[in-house]
């Protein structure tokens, strides 16, 4: 049901600012943004990222600003605000928020039996895959009580998920949610959305 999405990326290799052996799941997660491969994301590479995956100027635009500006500072080196917002790939931990699924632990690693339950609590239509009302159950079962910040997060970050990764019946698969968290469906996107544009 649905198509399939085949995560065979290789991660991007030359990371200077950091070693890309080393990286825990979330880092590869936000990886991909890092253009130039400094260990740091500025917001016209989030620009550039959300475009070559599939996503139109206005939502690359106001996604890469809000991106920066909610997280930026927890990931600076030092308690000194930068007007360039960006975010350092090696901090990005201090950024996980609350009221979301718990698949990345409190040190960015993947945790599979979270990953698990997401399916097992609340795929009911297939086992394999989240229909956008499951997905809005779950995220609203995640919510943390007075964590307004964890809630807006995890709700966007969802919506943003599905709205790139849906497939043509409005299916969310289980691939391409696993893709997400470690960084590959990105790079799936971005070659699928430069095939189309050449085609």
């Amino acid at each position: 049901m649905g198509s399939s999405h085949s995560l065979n990326g290789n991660p991007r290799q030359g990371n200077e600012g950091i070693d890309e052996n080393n990286m825990t799941v979330l880092q590869k997660h936000v990886a991909f943004f890092d253009n130039n491969k400094d260990g740091i994301i500025y917001p016209w590479e989030t620009y550039k990222g959300l475009r070559a995956v599939g996503f139109g100027f206005p939502k690359s635009f106001l996604l890469g600003m809000l991106i920066h500006i909610l997280l930026s500072y927890s990931t600076l080196p030092g308690r000194i605000p930068s007007l360039l917002f960006p975010i350092y790939i090696q901090n990005i931990k201090k950024a996980k928020h609350g009221s979301d699924t718990g698949v990345y632990d409190s040190e960015g690693r993947f945790v599979p039996d979270k990953f698990e339950a997401i399916f097992s609590t609340y795929a009911h239509t297939h086992p394999d895959m989240l229909t956008k009302a499951e997905l809005d159950s779950m995220v609203k079962a995640n919510r943390i009580p007075k964590d307004s910040f964890g809630q807006f997060l995890a709700k966007a970050e969802w919506g943003f998920l599905y709205d790139l990764a849906k497939d043509e019946n409005g299916f969310l698969e289980k691939a391409a949610i696993r893709g997400v968290f470690d960084g590959s469906l990105f790079e799936f996107m971005e070659k699928k959305n430069a095939s189309r544009n050449q085609s």
